[in-house]
């Protein structure tokens, strides 16, 4: 048991003496939002728990800072479901309407226990009309102040909050923003809802002495990144790109919430402008749609990605390239998390506050200044190394 009577999420790694080496502090993060993004996540940090480094397969970075993925402990989690609240977060994860993949089904009982959250715009009324399996029901609770929120958190001794709440929860995104700074916890932004590039947000952050990262993940291997990477390829070949799309289908409540097309205009901005940032010449708008297509219920987290790129080459001959990309959405999505909760935590040892700006860049769409992958890439490196990383 840990302290405040809540037991966290340890497992044991599968290690030599040597490759453990010095033992670090714990990462406490608190999670708002236990869907299939947080079940990705948790399975990962008890599955990697269990691994080597030479074992370690789909990770960015083994060791960050001295912190690798089992040093990491969920020691609080919100959600609204009542079918996850008043749950052991190893139970939660796998509750409906959680649908991802199942690649460590034997997590151990944590001993922090979901929460109820605040809904707020947190849950869309066009759900209502689809089959409860697949979408939220919120429990008939009292939903928390922000002082019993920032409560929490300092009970708990998080250190970092992760916001997983669904697409378009603007007021809900905000109200976690200003607990996080009351609590005195780092932020990680993994919505399209523009928090960290948001300059008036960032200054608060900054004068708090706060860090945070953000706005709207990027996944490991996903449809935005790759998209990017062509769109650079075009760019460094001399390629003119005339004209492109990005079509999603998926199965999850994430494409189910974003049926409702008033809740993904910053999810769209947010994805376009990360082709945008990368290409030789910014698109005329009607030449470039980017965003989530439509529901499939039977993909269930496998999302669907078609892109296709129209452009011109040598001798101003036409020539035109079509990819499909098939995923699992969240698992995609916490082979990037596990990074950034590193580097959150060596900004918080590092006395580091506001946004940064590195980590933002190459984790995230929609970060407060964009740079290509290369240097993005240059920037998180630098920054793990014990630089900074926020370019000058």
């Amino acid at each position: 048991m840990a302290e405040n009577g809540s037991a966290k999420l340890r497992v044991e790694p599968n290690e030599t003496v040597e490759e453990q080496g010095v033992r670090m502090p714990k990462v406490k993060i608190a999670i708002v939002g236990v869907g299939n993004c947080a079940s990705a996540l948790v399975q990962g940090i008890c599955y990697y728990g269990r691994k080597t480094s030479q074992q370690a397969i789909g990770l960015m970075h083994w060791d960050i800072g001295g912190y690798r993925p089992q040093d990491i402990e969920v020691v609080a989690a919100f959600d609204i479901d009542r079918r996850k609240v008043g749950l052991d977060l190893a139970q939660a994860i796998f509750a409906p309407p959680n649908c991802t993949t199942v690649f460590c089904p034997d997590v151990p009982p944590t001993g922090t226990i979901v929460v109820m959250g605040c809904v707020l715009d947190g849950v869309s009324e066009h759900m209502q009309a689809y089959d409860p399996l697949h979408t939220f029901q919120p429990a008939d609770l009292p939903q928390p102040r922000q002082e019993e929120v920032v409560r929490l958190l300092k009970e708990s001794g998080a250190q970092i909050m992760l916001n997983y709440l669904p697409v378009g929860s603007e007021a809900a995104s905000r109200f976690y923003a200003e607990c996080a700074l009351a609590a005195g916890v780092a932020l990680i932004n993994n919505i399209p809802v523009f928090i960290a590039s948001d300059p008036v947000w960032a200054e608060r952050f900054a004068r708090n002495g706060i860090p945070i990262i953000g706005d709207d993940i990027k996944s490991q291997l996903g449809a935005t990144i790759t998209h990017r990477v062509l769109t650079d390829l075009f760019k460094k070949r001399g390629v003119a790109l005339e004209r492109t799309y990005q079509l999603n289908t998926g199965g999850n409540t994430d494409f189910l919430n974003m049926l409702n097309r008033n809740r993904v205009l910053s999810k769209k901005k947010s994805k376009t402008e990360a082709v945008q940032a990368v290409a030789a010449r910014r698109l005329a708008a009607e030449n470039i749609h980017i965003g989530p297509s439509d529901y499939v219920p039977w993909q269930k987290d496998n999302k669907v990605a078609f892109i296709r790129m129209e452009g011109r080459l040598f001798g101003d001959v036409p020539m035109n390239l079509e990819l499909r990309l098939s995923v699992e959405d969240s698992p995609n999505s916490a082979g990037v998390a596990i990074d950034t909760i590193r580097c959150a935590k060596l900004a918080l040892d590092r006395g580091l506050g506001g946004v940064l700006e590195g980590p933002s860049a190459y984790f995230c769409k929609h970060p407060p200044r964009q740079f290509d992958d290369d240097e993005a890439h240059r920037l998180i490196e630098a920054f793990i190394a014990g630089n900074q990383g926020n370019p000058h």
